[in-house]
């Protein structure tokens, strides 16, 4: 039997992939992941353990708690706080599974000897003649393969994602089928690990906000925001409007200035340069070969709408997507290419 480290949160997700592996004849290890959690808020941790060792204990497979808390500090929330006070906008989701899922705890199982890892995602990898393809997850109300674009051939090679192949109402019938302890346990929402916080309150314990201008598209001073560094592209709301004449409409932000700290806002969210539908991306990863002038679809946020493009390679992990839509991107936002369902991978908008 080959051996498989299951990451067990104690939700219904993980819970399906340790049954599912365990009656394919794997020799399942449950392991529940603990990390970094801030005094600042309420700790579920002990709770999801104790989730994740009912599951376990009901099917009679070996339990153990990994903590990499440390490598959740410095590669999940120091990265991001830093990102947030350089003005960018990071995929902390993104961030978690390359440096924890797929990073620590990968590292962790190899040295324990397992022979891969198991991961509750909504998404499908592929082999043929040694090469690993990362599909969406056939649900697409569920589908976590945005995620996800950061993983290496190497990283694929050692994992499974069994629950990609069903959609998430088969997932909870089966969990129930099985008489699983997580059957009914709500999805976890929110930050990877910690749960459903909201950023700004989050941010605000590390970062010193100071009070600046809300202009809108002529310059033209109509509010007063509490930091440009906790507001984000395409933001409906989360500044104050002073001006008389500005009241009772909705504005977006559509640019923010963390030097100046001012941001700028307007009523049509779709407000934007031309110039935007050329790209930068920095830190890029493919998964598969780009090739030149061909047409693929892009994401420039989880569950955001296909965009056609093109992607130019102009350097090792520097690229250009070249869109036909006008389209607001965030620096530090991930940009992640498919071509159907296949994911290609992506990169980081400079």
């Amino acid at each position: 039997m080959k051996k498989v480290f299951v990451a067990l949160s104690g939700g219904v997700d993980s819970s399906v992939v340790a049954h599912l592996l365990q009656n394919q004849g794997w020799d399942v290890t449950a392991v529940f992941i603990r990390v970094w959690q801030p005094d600042f808020m309420p700790c579920t941790q002990d709770e999801e353990e104790r989730s994740a060792l009912r599951v376990a204990a009901a099917l009679g497979i070996p339990f153990r708690r990994v903590d990499l808390s440390d490598e959740y500090k410095k590669g999940v929330v120091d990265a991001m706080i830093s990102e947030y006070r350089a003005g960018r906008t990071p995929n902390p989701d993104v961030l978690c599974n390359a440096q924890i899922k797929f990073g620590a705890f990968l590292a962790y199982a190899k040295r324990e000897g397992a022979d891969k890892i198991a991961t509750g995602h909504h998404a499908r990898i592929h082999e043929q003649e040694g090469t690993y393809t990362l599909l969406r997850g056939i649900d697409e109300t569920k589908d976590q393969a945005y995620f996800l674009w950061k993983l290496t051939q190497e990283e694929l090679r050692h994992t499974v994602m069994p629950i990609g192949e069903m959609s998430k109402r088969d997932v909870r019938e089966y969990a129930k089928k099985h008489a699983l302890p997580s059957a009914r346990k709500p999805d976890s929402q929110g930050l990877c690990f910690i749960g459903h916080v909201d950023m700004k309150t989050f941010l605000k314990n590390f970062i010193k906000g100071k009070p600046g201008k809300v202009l809108d598209e002529n310059g033209r001073t109509i509010g007063n925001h509490e930091g440009s560094e906790f507001v984000t592209l395409g933001q409906r709301g989360g500044f104050t409007i002073t001006n008389q004449s500005a009241h009772g409409r909705v504005y977006y932000v559509i640019q923010k200035d963390v030097a100046a700290n001012t941001i700028t806002v307007s009523t049509q969210q779709d407000t934007i340069d031309a110039e935007r539908v050329k790209i930068k991306l920095t830190d890029t990863n493919w998964l598969m070969p780009i090739l030149p002038s061909k047409e693929y679809s892009c994401e420039i946020r989880y569950h955001g709408l296909p965009i056609v493009c093109t992607v130019e390679i102009t350097g090792k992990h520097e690229a250009f997507v070249h869109t036909t839509n006008a389209v607001l991107v965030a620096t530090g936002q991930s940009v992640v290419v498919y071509e159907k369902d296949v994911c290609f991978g992506g990169g980081v908008v400079a």
